[in-house]
């Protein structure tokens, strides 16, 4: 059984960036950097205007494609309801997308496409006379190898061993089956073992590369839901993108317009991405390389291919599948395929997509709402128990390990491991000498703030020493809860970005999903916490 037993404020966790606390926040600071705010009357506004400005010729260009690339695949009902809805100009999408991670790789995978699914219901509830379809974009021409090629079993991490080249999905599943040995001589026996080892074995084992095993994969878990997988690596799709690819290549408008706006951004936040002057690659096998412009001519990095301004034109519209946006133009290319409302991400994606909005307002391009996705931490029978008989709070545990220890330590010693009734007096005493230097010279002055901070310095020395002896003293508690805070937080990160969801899945079997769909509400906002 699962459910949930507790919801945090994603700005009380600790593991979220300014940039989006402060847009949770609403901070006039932040305001110029994103469209709409997820909540009832942005959304529909955003209705509004992206009604008017996705055509019916679009709709039937992206019904055609959806429709081939689910060649293949056994559709739900409600997906296939959901794809025809496509025709219709009521219907618009919610969008989440992600890499084609190895068996899902993190668990946030099911978060971001749990929260898409869920915002398509909600809106559903709120605007009755519209339809709404939830999208996942598969990363099908992401390169990085390196981050998908794996996943983490109760600690094991599992690697899929072969070299690469290009776009993943267009790797072969080769090698696959030594994975699925591996990972299957760890599941062991049951009825929840049995369904992950046909589920990979269907997956990877039964498809010839990295994109229909990720479809079929998506849609096993989340076709009962209606949800709607796209690959955006598509010739036609392409060729709705052709007159953005070529203002791109002409005039680089993604690198003058997301310039301006970094420079505003990072006077109060991180940046994450930065422009480049082409933003595109060239695509073929085992080939996804830059595209740059030197002295009037246009060339792919590392390989000897190189173009005219007219022949690059022409390429364009010959092969369109041959390009490929990078991280800052493909959020442009699904907004103009897809009648969407809002994207769907974590912190950092939503991060760069702020970095966007005016690029976006050039191309003339609706700029969707940007919602963060749900968040879960997920907490075994036992755990929870452990944690109420050790007196740890769910918001305690959220903190960094050594603050977390620090704590415990301090609220189970006998003795009063704070000095800041001591360090107030200190201060309060050379407040009074600082008076008195000021009927001298400088020079006392000097001497009196030297000395306070030294004593300061000396006192906390001794704080931390004091507390260092009651560690040692609380061994025990110590090693039990650091023992804790690793399995719920390993290696000091969120759970979410580290465990599979087959762990989980193998205790509690379809009602994993099942219950994260029911009770995930994507416009709440906070952190949840589920015991298992």
């Amino acid at each position: 059984m699962i459910k949930k037993i507790s919801s945090i404020p994603y700005q009380k966790t600790g593991y979220f960036t300014k940039t989006i606390c402060d847009y949770l926040d609403k901070k006039d600071h932040i305001r110029p950097f994103y469209n709409r705010f997820p909540n009832s009357e942005g959304l529909k506004s955003q209705i509004s205007e992206k009604k008017a400005s996705f055509s019916l010729r679009s709709r039937k260009v992206l019904y055609q494609q959806l429709t081939k690339q689910y060649q293949q695949l056994t559709l739900s009902d409600k997906t296939q309801d959901h794809i025809d809805q496509l025709l219709l100009e009521d219907t618009f999408t919610v969008t989440t997308g992600h890499q084609l991670n190895l068996f899902t790789g993190p668990l946030y995978f099911l978060y971001k496409i749990i929260t898409t699914i869920n915002l398509a219901k909600e809106l559903k509830k709120r605007f009755p006379d519209c339809n709404f379809v939830p999208v996942y974009w598969m990363a099908t021409e992401d390169q990085d190898f390196e981050e998908i090629r794996f996943f983490n079993f109760k600690d094991k991490n599992i690697e899929w061993e072969r070299n690469s080249g290009g776009a993943v999905g267009a790797l072969s599943t080769d090698g696959l089956d030594k994975v699925f040995s591996e990972f299957s001589s760890l599941l062991g026996q049951g009825k929840n073992a049995k369904y992950l080892k046909d589920l990979f074995k269907k997956s990877y084992l039964d498809h010839k590369n990295l994109t229909e095993a990720t479809r079929y994969l998506a849609n096993e878990l989340f076709g009962k839901y209606g949800l709607v997988i796209i690959d955006g690596n598509d010739k036609i799709l392409k060729k709705e993108f052709i007159p953005f690819v070529k203002k791109e290549l002409l005039e680089q408008t993604c690198y003058k317009e997301v310039s301006k706006t970094v420079d505003s951004f990072k006077e109060s936040y991180k940046i994450l991405v930065n422009p480049r002057e082409i933003n595109l690659f060239y695509l073929g096998n085992y080939l996804r390389e830059r595209i740059v412009l030197k002295d009037g001519v246009y060339s792919v990095v590392n390989t000897g291919l190189t173009f005219s301004k007219e022949e690059i034109i022409k390429k364009v519209e010959q092969h369109p599948e041959r390009f490929s946006p990078n991280v800052l133009i493909r959020p442009l290319y699904q907004e103009v395929i897809l009648p969407n409302l809002s994207y769907i991400g974590g912190g950092g994606e939503l991060s760069y997509w702020m970095e966007l909005k005016s690029y976006f307002e050039t191309m003339k391009v609706p700029f969707p709402v940007l919602l963060l996705r749900n968040s879960v931490l997920l907490i075994h029978k036992k755990q929870n128990q452990k944690l109420k008989k050790l007196g740890v709070s769910l918001e305690d545990i959220f903190l960094k390990k050594e603050e977390f220890i620090n704590k415990k330590v301090k609220e189970n010693s006998d003795l009063k491991i704070d000095f800041s009734e001591q360090k107030a007096r200190l201060t309060q005493i050379f407040a009074e000498l600082e008076a008195i230097s000021h009927c001298t010279d400088r020079s006392f002055l000097g001497a009196v703030k030297a000395q306070e901070q030294k004593q300061l310095n000396g006192l906390n020395n001794l704080e931390k020493r004091l507390l260092k002896a009651q560690k040692r003293k609380l061994n025990d508690l110590v090693e039990r809860i650091s023992i804790l805070h690793h399995q719920l937080f390993p290696n000091e990160a969120l759970q979410e970005r580290y465990a599979n969801f087959s762990e989980f899945y193998l205790e509690a079997g379809d009602d994993l999903i099942k219950t994260l769909v029911k009770h995930l509400d994507p416009l709440q906002l906070e952190f949840d916490v589920f015991e298992i």
